[in-house]
């Protein structure tokens, strides 16, 4: 007799339209908005207008019409990509006018096969923001934005300047004219007095000789025998006119200080530095080619409340340059693994079956994690509890990894600054040893008691005098 047929079961089917179980709609009002150089394609939920989906001119009376178009049709959250610097004017247009914006990074957001339009993109957008299933870059508030506008403009009018630099040294080897041999910087104060000096039609070396400073380590004959040349007309018109774009740009560099100075008083202070004034300033260096002259460590400790200077390896301009990338506002990180995590610099988790395939840090261009890298850089040879850190690791791991590792303290160290006012005191170095030794001690003792020994402490021999 043969066993009765077991019936299969029937798979529950979900209608045309329906929601999987579990699956819930976020942002019931939201907007998808696809990006591009001259329109803008806009796509709202079916019921908010017959027409759902429009495109907008790129022209600011498109961004206006697209503006109350949206605020008409109730929306109260927007997801748009990262494109290029398209969005920036939408995004401040819409935050004006009260709308959430979510920026959603090209990386990140990933069309299904088949859906590659204009007009799906932004539905597409529109569809997986309703369900939350989008997550928005970080933009800092609109002061901070201000200052860090100015900062990354003043990096590239020095990286221009640079570019003149070069040219200079180069017009000087065509001569050969070895000035850049025995100065370490050609644009300090005894290269740019013999430099304006040759273009102004001085060629005597020891004459130009007599333009050294003070302060340089190289002798005045030195310099003569290393401004003896042939100073040809061509080189010398290239020369020239090295020289002058270079003062364009450090009188453009200088402006735009200027400007960073004014925006970063205009930031909303936390603390009175009359009233409380900043912990005494640790020994720095002094500021350095085109390092910023301008006192930025009041302004910065009123608008931040902390003194992020007192964090070693972080001077004045680096904690300038921070702030102007993640503001003062640490609630956009809930913990300092989501800050170093957004950084990069936290080990990676790619882990399945229960086995660790990798724990490689995600690499990206994050400004952040770049200058603390710098700033980390600078410990690795310190005395301090950081640069004993990174020592350590880097005997054990290597110093590249042990770089990435001394970033990301340096990371953790500023988080809890900034979120929780904590004030940075260096143990030193020999601290640090010592605590590591004694770590050490307890974890070998508690592993030679499961083992059934007790670890004796062998006392040093002293030492007879030789006769």
């Amino acid at each position: 007799m043969s066993a009765p047929k077991r019936r299969a079961r029937k798979r529950p089917r979900h209608k045309a339209g329906a929601l999987p179980p579990g699956f819930e709609q976020v942002n019931l009002h939201a907007a998808g908005i696809d990006i591009g150089a001259e329109s803008h394609w806009v796509a709202v939920p079916a019921h908010c207008d017959p027409q759902p989906v429009r495109e907008f001119s790129s022209f600011s009376a498109g961004l206006q019409a697209l503006t109350e178009w949206l605020v008409s049709c109730g929306i109260a959250t927007v997801a748009m990509e990262a494109t290029g610097v398209y969005w920036v004017p939408l995004y401040e247009l819409l935050e004006t006018r009260g709308l959430r914006v979510v920026l959603v990074n090209a990386k990140h957001f990933r069309n299904v096969p088949g859906r590659k339009s204009d007009v799906l993109d932004c539905q597409w957008l529109q569809q997986l923001h309703t369900f939350g299933l989008l997550r928005g870059s970080f933009r800092p508030a609109a002061a901070i934005v201000r200052l860090r506008t100015y900062l990354r403009h003043r990096e590239m009018l020095v990286q221009a300047g640079a570019q003149h630099i070069q040219h200079m040294q180069k017009a000087l080897t065509l001569m050969n004219v070895q000035l850049h041999h025995v100065l370490s910087d050609i644009t300090g104060e005894t290269g740019m007095r013999i430099l304006r000096a040759i273009v102004a039609g001085h060629h005597d070396p020891a004459e130009l000789a007599k333009f050294r400073d003070p302060r340089c380590h190289a002798s005045q004959d030195t310099i003569a025998a290393a401004l003896t040349g042939t100073y040809q007309a061509d080189y010398l018109f290239v020369l020239q006119q090295a020289v002058e774009l270079y003062d364009v740009y450090h009188a453009k560099i200088q402006a735009c200080d200027r400007q960073i100075e004014r925006a970063l008083r205009a930031l909303t202070p936390k603390v009175d530095v009359q009233q409380t004034p900043p912990p005494p300033a640790r020994p720095l260096q002094k500021p350095r080619g085109h390092q910023m002259r301008i006192n930025v460590r009041a302004p910065l400790y009123a608008a931040a409340g902390v003194d992020l200077t007192q964090i070693n390896g972080i001077a004045s301009h680096v904690a300038l340059a921070v702030v102007s990338e993640i503001g003062v506002d640490m609630s956009p990180w809930p913990t300092e693994k989501n800050f170093t995590g957004w950084m990069c610099v936290a080990p990676g988790t790619k882990i399945t079956g229960g086995k660790v395939l990798s724990s490689r840090t995600r690499t990206a261009a994050n400004r952040v994690a770049t200058l603390l890298r710098t700033a980390a850089s600078s410990l690795m040879r310190s005395q301090t509890a950081l640069g004993a850190f990174g020592r350590r690791l880097a005997a054990r791991i290597g110093e590249a990894k042990a770089l990435t590792a001394l970033t990301r303290k340096l990371a953790v160290q500023i988080y809890h600054t900034l979120k929780h006012g904590r004030i940075y005191k260096d143990p030193g170095a020999a601290a640090y040893d010592l605590q590591h030794r004694n770590r050490i001690l307890r974890s070998l003792t508690k592993r030679a008691r499961t083992l059934g020994y007790e670890l004796v402490r062998i006392q040093a021999a002293p030492q007879t005098a030789v006769s």
